[in-house]
């Protein structure tokens, strides 16, 4: 399955590997990895496969999920065609609160106690995903987990999550989709030191002149 998803990725250029003419984060970071995962609802075949995936993936790994909780904004249409196929309620959690109305952070209907699964499209440095887990939890809700499509693997994700006792799964990571980019020709295989290189250490820069 990993492979199947990195290759979709990678086929609709939702990731998108640059080496040699970085992207720039917002936090400033020069990247040789664009992702774009919102691209996968364009794709009714990329998008069926994935929500499967979602499925299986929160089947197998949270069987008691009681209901999903999608991640702003991008986490959102994901977690609900999954919720639909699982047939249990969704809703979505928003960076910050509401100005107006009931001025709600949690959209939805979700009660304390209910075991929740959150649903997000990728995993870079885990501050995000934490965020929402926490906006969760402070509400009374028992996360038992993330269900994401695309993580990075990077250390300080592995370390923020692990230190939240956060579990996430993900249909395909940083790792695999390097594997299969080199393999199909999408980068060459002396890059593959050079994005692993900055998967481990994203402000080290010395992966762009190796």
């Amino acid at each position: 399955m990993k492979e199947n998803i990195a290759r979709d990725l990678l086929r609709i250029k939702a990731v998108f590997f640059r080496p040699n003419e970085p992207f720039i984060w917002a936090s400033g970071i020069k990247s040789p990895v664009y992702c774009d995962n919102r691209l996968t609802l364009a794709y009714p075949d990329v998008r069926n496969n994935i929500e499967n995936g979602l499925v299986n993936l929160i089947k197998g790994n949270y069987p008691d999920a009681e209901c999903l909780m999608g991640t702003s904004t991008a986490g959102i249409a994901h977690a609900a065609i999954s919720a639909h196929i699982l047939n249990i309620p969704m809703g979505y959690v928003r960076s910050t609160s509401k100005d107006h109305g009931r001025k709600n952070q949690i959209e939805g209907k979700v009660e304390k106690g209910e075991r929740v699964v959150v649903v997000e499209d990728l995993v870079s440095t885990g501050g995000s995903v934490s965020e929402v887990v926490g906006t969760l939890r402070t509400a009374g809700v028992e996360v038992i987990g993330i269900a994401s499509i695309f993580t990075y693997n990077m250390k300080k994700s592995l370390d923020r999550l692990g230190e939240a006792n956060i579990k996430n799964i993900s249909l395909t990571d940083f790792d695999c989709i390097v594997k299969v980019a080199a393999n199909e020709g999408y980068i060459g295989k002396k890059d593959i030191k050079r994005l692993i290189s900055f998967r481990d250490n994203p402000l080290d820069e010395s992966w762009i002149e190796s």
